[in-house]
C-alpha cells in the first residue's frame, strides 16, 4: 500500500468489516455483482445512488434475464467524506474485495494504478474492453479521465471544462468587441488595460493564492502552464522552476502587479464566492472559471449569484495559449478538466459479466437517462448532441473545449504539489519576484517527491 492511502486505511481499519468479503458471487440462483459509489439516497449524490437502484439494476437484470441469465445487482451505499471512501475501497482492494464496479474521482485513478489496486479494463474483461462501441464517442482527451501510463483504467463519468467568462457590458463600455476570442496572453492583458482605462473596477480575475485552494490550481495555475507548452507531471517528472512556469508566474505578475486584478480577492478567505458576486454585480469584466460558474452559480434561478440577463451579458472564449501553437500538445487553445470514472475490481469472480454491467452504465441510454432531463455535459458526445442543444454554452463546451482539455496527474503526492503552486503565485501577486518564487517553488516540489532526479527545470 502506497503511504497516502495506507496511513488513511489504518484510521478506517474498522470500515474493513463492512467489506463484502469477495465480489461477483455465484450461486445456486445465479451470479450476484455488487456496485459501489460515495452516494446515498437521501443524503450525499443521491440522484447517483437513486438512478443505481431505481434505474440501472432493474434494466440491467431484466437484459439478462432476456439472454437466459440469472444475474441480481446489488448497490452499496455510502455517504461520507470523500477521503473516508477512498480509504475504505483501497482497503477493500487490498483485501482482494470489495465491489465488483467502483465509482472513483478521476484523480485517484493513478496511485491506485501504482498500488496495484487497479488494473487496465482490458486486463481485467478482455478485449472486450478495448472494443466497446462508447470509445468512439469519448473524445480522446476525455479518455484521460479515467487513463494513467497510455493505459484505460476506467470509464469516465461526466467532466467539465475551463473558459474565461467576460461580461459584454463592460466589453463594450471599453469599445471591446461583443464576441471576443483572444488568440494570446498578450491579448488579454490588452483587453484588461483596456477595461481599466474605462474605469471597470477589476478589469481581470485569475485565482491565486492558498485561500482560493485548487481553485487557484485548476482555474488559474495549470491552464496557463498547458498554454505555456508544459503539464505539471509529464514522463515520469514534475514541473519545477522551468521556463514555462516561470512564464505562468509573470503572467500573474502582470495581471496584479499591473493593477488588472485585485490582489486582496488572492487572500481572503472567501475570495472566490466574493468573486463570484463581484462578477454578476458587474466589478469583474473577466473571469477564468469552470462551466459551473454557468450553470450554478450564475444560473438566473442560482441561489449563489444569479444573473437575469446571464445569456445575453456574458459572454465564454476559449483560454489561450501564450502565443498561437505554444500551448500543449502544439495547441492554440487549452483547458483543463475533472470529474469522476468507474473502474473494474480486478478480484471479481465474474469479471466479464462485471464489464457489461459497467458498458451498460455508460451506454448512452443509461447516460441520458441520469441525466434526468437536466442539461450537464457527460463523456459522451452523441449524449451531448442531443441534450445541450438548448444551452450554447455547455454545448460549446463539449464541442469545443473538452476535445482540447487536459487532467490532473492522478498521483498521490499531486496534492500537495498543487499547494505548493498556490503558493508561488501567492507570493507573486504579493510582490515576490518571479524568480525568486519560482526557485522556492522548485525547492518544494523537489522536497515533495523524492529530490532532484525527479523535477523537471
Amino acid at each position: 500500500m502506497r503511504p497516502a492511502l495506507a496511513v488513511a486505511a489504518v484510521a478506517l481499519l474498522t470500515l474493513g468489516a463492512c467489506g463484502t468479503g469477495g465480489s461477483g458471487d455465484s450461486t445456486d440462483e445465479g451470479v450476484t455483482l455488487t456496485v459501489t459509489a460515495n452516494a446515498i439516497s437521501g443524503g450525499k449524490n443521491a440522484e447517483t445512488a437513486d438512478w443505481t437502484a431505481k434505474w440501472v439494476i432493474p434494466r440491467f437484470e431484466a437484459a439478462q434475464k432476456a439472454k437466459g441469465r440469472d444475474v441480481r445487482v446489488v448497490f452499496q451505499p455510502s455517504g461520507v467524506d470523500d477521503e473516508q471512501y477512498k480509504t475504505k475501497v483501497a482497503l477493500d482492494l487490498k483485501s482482494r474485495a470489495g465491489a465488483d464496479v467502483i465509482d472513483l474521482d478521476g484523480i485517484w485513478v493513478g496511485e491506485f494504478a501504482q498500488a496495484g489496486y487497479v488494473k487496465p479494463l482490458a486486463e481485467v474483461a478482455g478485449p472486450e474492453a478495448d472494443s466497446w462501441e462508447g470509445w468512439s464517442q469519448i473524445p480522446q482527451a476525455v479518455q484521460g479521465l479515467g487513463a494513467f501510463e497510455g493505459k484505460r483504467y476506467g470509464l469516465p463519468q461526466g467532466t467539465d471544462g475551463r473558459v474565461l467568462f467576460y461580461n459584454r457590458a463592460l466589453f463594450r463600455k471599453a469599445g471591446l468587441p461583443d464576441h471576443w476570442q483572444p488568440r494570446s496572453w498578450q491579448e488579454i492583458l490588452d483587453a484588461g488595460a483596456a477595461l481599466k482605462r474605462a474605469g471597470v473596477p477589476v478589469p481581470i480575475q485569475i485565482d491565486a493564492g492558498t485561500a482560493m485552494g485548487e481553485a487557484t490550481t485548476m482555474q488559474g495555475a495549470l491552464p496557463l502552464l498547458a498554454g505555456a507548452g508544459a503539464q505539471i507531471y509529464a514522463d515520469g517528472k514534475w514541473t519545477g522552476a522551468s521556463r514555462a512556469l516561470r512564464d505562468v508566474l509573470d503572467f500573474y505578475r502582470q495581471v496584479y502587479s499591473g493593477g488588472l486584478g485585485d490582489p486582496r480577492l488572492q487572500q481572503e478567505a472567501r475570495g472566490r464566492d466574493k468573486s463570484f458576486a463581484q462578477f454578476a454585480e458587474g466589478r469583474i469584466a473577466i473571469l477564468a472559471e469552470g462551466d459551473y460558474f454557468w450553470r450554478s452559480v450564475i444560473e438566473p434561478e442560482a441561489e449563489v449569484a444569479p444573473m437575469k440577463d446571464r445569456d445575453s451579458v456574458v459572454g465564454y472564449a476559449l483560454i489561450p495559449a501564450q502565443r498561437p501553437g505554444a500551448g500543449v500538445r502544439g495547441q492554440d487553445f487549452v483547458s483543463m478538466s475533472g470529474g469522476a470514472v468507474r473502474v473494474l475490481n480486478p478480484n471479481s469472480k465474474n469479471p466479464k459479466l462485471a464489464w457489461e454491467l459497467l458498458s451498460f452504465m455508460h451506454s448512452a441510454e443509461a447516460t441520458r437517462s441520469q441525466l434526468a432531463g437536466a442539461a450537464r455535459i457527460t463523456a459522451r458526445k452523441d449524449v451531448n448532441d442531443t441534450v445541450l442543444g438548448a444551452d450554447p454554452m455547455l454545448k460549446f463546451v463539449s464541442d469545443e473545449v473538452l476535445p482540447l482539455t487536459a487532467y490532473r496527474p492522478p498521483l498521490a503526492v499531486y496534492p500537495q504539489v498543487s499547494v505548493a503552486l498556490q503558493e508561488a503565485t501567492a507570493a507573486v501577486v504579493a510582490g515576490t519576484s518571479v524568480d525568486e518564487a519560482a526557485a522556492a517553488y522548485q525547492r518544494k516540489v523537489e522536497s515533495l517527491v523524492g529530490g532532484p532526479a525527479h523535477v523537471a527545470s
